[in-house]
């Protein structure tokens, strides 16, 4: 059993505070905001990750996993100490370290014992020798300690699995027996260890973001070019997938990326190149294609409707940035919904687990129960956010509950033959051939 701390109840540290304790250790976690805090101790979480309330449960029970807003108390008896908290996107795109510089003051004014300090956080490239300049500055004694880059590769909606179950492990470091003592931390995972010096370790939760966002951005790009020429993107992926040079992950079309990494994460390298005098066009357009992708149900909405959406009642099928979670940072309903408000039409809107967020940003928003509730009476529906229980729809119902039977899916999971030959007006994203032999351009 390990002593370990984390800074910061977020996504990423709530589940890296969970999933150790999980493995074993005696975990500490720590946040300023005496709410939240209070909160995760009667057992009510921050974010809605699956199966993240119940392992935090179990571990407060056993005693392995307890919370604080006392960076003393976190620091006590810790021998790794990660840094987890936010790094929000700046005016000018680059990374906001304003989290991270307090987080390492914090510390280093209660260090009392040698440490092994984490940064699990997504940090520009330098920040760990910034953090290791922090502490050594703060510190009212000298006292020795290392930083190492850990970076996480969680995914929103199956964080657990991927932090038990990584696809590899990166450490980056210029102290090797604390990188080797992180690695040790690390082994119940059984997964790849990659360990670098930080800088490396940096840029490669950057190079992997960017290259994700690049894959949806390219998908997207070839999506609208089908349209054009009749041909199905949906086909196209599955065709480019089999090639084990391309595989079949991050190829599917739709209204674009969102969430609190890619747009982000892309931005911010674009920014540091910007800042060393290279020119970044790949990232530009990765942002720009991911940008205008989000316009494109409500250009197909003005095709169909004559232009004029002043007035029409219009309904999004989703409203998180993607399927698994509550997490409404940069979620394309987001933009759509404001697309559609500025053009006069009434937004309604339907999410699983977001309600309440997007009832606190956007109120304006006509928010229903469920999914039927939010089609009844609509002149068209957006699908938005591809959760399963929208797949499952009694699409018959679906179409006699709504006003005119438009339906724009935006994440393409619905059969265009089905959905034309039940008396939809269907278009989706790319897919120019209907299966029936005919093309129809969408």
């Amino acid at each position: 059993m390990k002593n370990i701390s984390v800074i910061g109840v977020g996504y990423v540290g709530l589940v890296t505070a969970a999933a150790f304790s999980d493995l074993g250790n005696r975990v500490v976690a720590l946040d300023i905001n005496e709410e939240k805090i209070r909160n995760l101790e009667s057992g009510i979480m921050p974010i809605y990750e699956p199966g993240l309330a119940e392992m935090v449960a179990r571990n407060v029970r056993a005693g392995r996993l307890s919370f604080t807003t006392d960076y003393a108390v976190a620091a006590k008896d810790a021998e790794f100490v990660f840094i987890c908290v936010g790094t929000p996107e700046g005016v000018d795109g680059e990374a906001d370290l304003q989290y991270v510089r307090m987080a390492a003051e914090s510390l280093a004014r209660v260090m009392e014992h040698p440490l092994i300090v984490i940064n699990k956080s997504t940090v520009p490239v330098g920040t760990g020798d910034w953090v290791a300049e922090i502490i050594r500055s703060t510190q009212p004694k000298p006292i020795e300690f290392a930083v190492v880059s850990c970076p996480e590769f969680l995914r929103e909606g199956s964080a657990l699995s991927d932090f038990m179950a990584p696809d590899r492990t990166v450490l980056g470091s210029e102290n090797q027996s604390a990188a080797d003592a992180v690695a040790q931390l690390h082994l119940p995972l059984r997964a790849p260890i990659v360990v670098t010096d930080l800088r490396t370790a940096e840029m490669i939760k950057y190079a992997s973001n960017a290259f994700l966002a690049t894959k949806i951005s390219f998908i997207n790009e070839i999506a609208n070019i089908c349209e054009s020429l009749g041909a199905d993107v949906e086909e196209v992926a599955r065709g480019m997938g089999f090639d084990k040079r391309i595989g079949r992950s991050f190829l599917s079309a739709g209204v674009g990326y969102g969430g609190s990494c890619f747009p982000k994460d892309v931005k911010a390298l674009k920014h540091m190149a910007t800042l060393r005098g290279k020119h970044p066009q790949l990232l530009q357009a990765v942002i720009e294609i991911n940008d205008f992708q989000r316009s494109i149900p409500v250009r197909k909405l003005q095709e169909m409707l004559g232009g004029n959406l002043n007035g029409k009642v219009i309904g999004l099928l989703g409203l998180a940035f993607k399927p698994g979670t509550d997490d409404m940072r940069e979620a394309p309903a987001l933009s759509i919904a404001e697309m559609l408000r500025a053009q006069g039409a009434i937004v309604r809107g339907y999410d699983p687990v977001s309600m309440s967020n997007v009832a606190r940003t956007h109120p304006w928003i006509d928010l229903r129960q469920d999914a039927y509730d939010l089609v009844a009476g609509c002149d068209a529906v957006i699908v938005v956010t591809e959760w399963n229980e929208f797949k499952q729809l009694d699409k018959e119902r679906v179409r006699d509950l709504m006003a005119r039977p438009i339906l724009i899916d935006g994440r393409n999971i619905y059969d265009p033959a089905y959905m034309r030959s039940i008396g939809f007006e269907y278009r989706a994203i790319g897919r120019g051939y209907n299966g029936e032999g005919t093309r129809n351009g969408n």
